[in-house]
């Protein structure tokens, strides 16, 4: 992870849980304006309009937004995800959610489903301090053998 003085954090949302990340957001948002975040387009805009928060916007998710911040978080650039998805729903980029959340999990990132998570993680003394997370080195996985015959 590099030293940042400032934390980022990832905000996203499914449509059927945009309202609650952004009540979330509004309860939280003399937290949250201490901090760089990012969010996934059409939750990024939204964020904005509903809370007055700066928010960095990247791709929607179905167009991009979720690798997009999939790559952020393999380059160190992401110190937690908070992920408000939708359980009971089927996402037509549901591949792309899964590969954000293993991202999140391969490099050590905090990361909210829903929330009573997020309330513990904004609220906890680590998110006021440097914290140096501890990312494996992959080591063996870059120098394993592949057998091609």
């Amino acid at each position: 992870m590099s030293k940042r003085n400032i934390k980022t954090i990832a905000l996203v949302a499914h449509d059927n849980m945009k309202k609650d990340l952004i009540e979330w957001t509004q309860f939280n948002k003399g937290t949250l304006i201490n901090y760089e975040i990012y969010s996934t387009g059409t939750t990024g805009k939204l964020l904005e309009e509903k809370t007055g928060l700066k928010i960095s916007k990247l791709k929607s998710g179905p167009l991009g937004g979720d690798q997009q911040l999939g790559a952020k978080i393999a380059n160190g650039d992401i110190d937690f995800l908070i992920f408000f998805w939708d359980p009971l729903s089927v996402q037509p980029h549901d591949v792309d959610v899964k590969s954000l959340l293993r991202l999140a999990v391969v490099y050590n990132v905090p990361v909210a489903c829903n929330r009573a998570t997020a309330d513990f993680i904004i609220s906890s003394p680590l998110m006021h301090h440097e914290y140096e997370r501890v990312i494996p080195a992959f080591e063996e996985y870059k120098h394993r053998k592949i057998d091609l015959d």
